[in-house]
């Protein structure tokens, strides 16, 4: 299925498909590697380094090869990138702590209430206007979550061991990445994806510098190994994601998201022989549900705009 708008970069529906669903399973399997790394006993604050540092050079070799130059790279908003990469980094740690203290399947169901949030952060923050229909998406996205966070059971347990302190820090990074999506949106009226990529990349290497040489530790080949494997996927998920939005619509792409649920769940079961708990089975399907109708919506309100205008 291909397409050619009039303008921008020629669209190839399928290939937008499969890149982001490329993305989606590099994604579960860097998650993998931060419960190896954490296992290994390396601190999160330095595989948080490694997987910005190692993504750089791979950054600058796409950028290289699709845009000819660094060209691209100049910014006059560093306020607002430096903003970003700030937000972007403490994403980052709460969705790393949430894979830590949480079975897969759980952290990235969680995770998949980004959606909701950035509906309720964009009509806020942005005024967008959300209709009914979106909002009853929202809400049933929500029951879907509080399902899945089972606050009966984690509030008798005072939200106390790793499993009620993992849910916080998921949740938790699941409300960032939505307000991420609302700055990125912001920078994108400006600024080329690459450009916001390469900044928040480098500008959250600078406090992670700052903490690296207080939480280092000497490896072994092995745990390098993992590392530069972490750094490597990482890679590969921003330019797949990247490179999906170039080929294809934001509507067509995001629902494959939903594919890292499924990664996730193969993912917990072979490497570590855990499986989803029974709210998570009936939670996900509503977040899931809730998730796609807003990605709908979204796309008709993207058709819908231009006659409205005409007219």
């Amino acid at each position: 299925m291909t397409a050619a708008p009039s303008s921008g970069p020629p669209q190839h529906y399928l290939g937008g498909i499969a890149l982001r669903l490329l993305a989606m399973a590099s994604l579960s399997f860097m998650f993998v590697l931060v419960k190896y790394i954490d296992r290994a006993g390396i601190h999160l604050a330095e595989s948080l380094f490694w997987r910005q540092a190692l993504v750089l050079p791979f950054l600058l070799v796409w950028i290289r090869a699709t845009t000819g130059g660094f060209a691209s790279l100049k910014t006059d908003r560093i306020g607002a990138h430096a903003r970003r990469a700030m937000m972007g980094l403490t994403g980052m740690a709460c969705n790393f702590g949430g894979m830590i203290f949480l079975p897969m399947a759980e952290a990235t169901t969680i995770n998949l209430s980004v959606p909701i949030f950035a509906v309720i952060f964009a009509a806020i923050l942005l005024g967008e206007q959300t209709g009914w229909q979106r909002w009853g998406a929202v809400i049933v996205g929500f029951i879907g979550v509080l399902v899945v966070l089972n606050p009966g059971a984690s509030f008798a347990a005072g939200f106390g061991g790793a499993h009620g302190m993992g849910t916080l820090i998921a949740l938790t990074g699941a409300v960032m990445t939505a307000l991420i999506t609302i700055a990125v949106r912001d920078l994108g009226r400006t600024e080329p994806a690459a450009t916001i990529v390469f900044w928040f990349s480098l500008l959250s290497m600078i406090p992670l510098g700052i903490a690296l040489p207080f939480v280092y530790t000497p490896h072994s080949a092995h745990e390098w190994l993992l590392l530069i494997g972490l750094g490597f996927s990482g890679a590969v998920v921003q330019m797949s994601l990247t490179g999906a939005l170039r080929l294809a619509p934001v509507a067509v792409v995001i629902p494959m998201d939903y594919s890292a649920l499924l990664w996730s769940i193969a993912c917990g079961w072979w490497f570590f022989g855990t499986f989803p708990a029974e709210t998570t089975w009936i939670g996900a399907p509503l977040i899931v549900a809730s998730g796609l109708f807003i990605a709908w919506r979204e796309h008709r309100r993207h058709i819908d705009r231009p006659k409205e205008v005409a007219a």
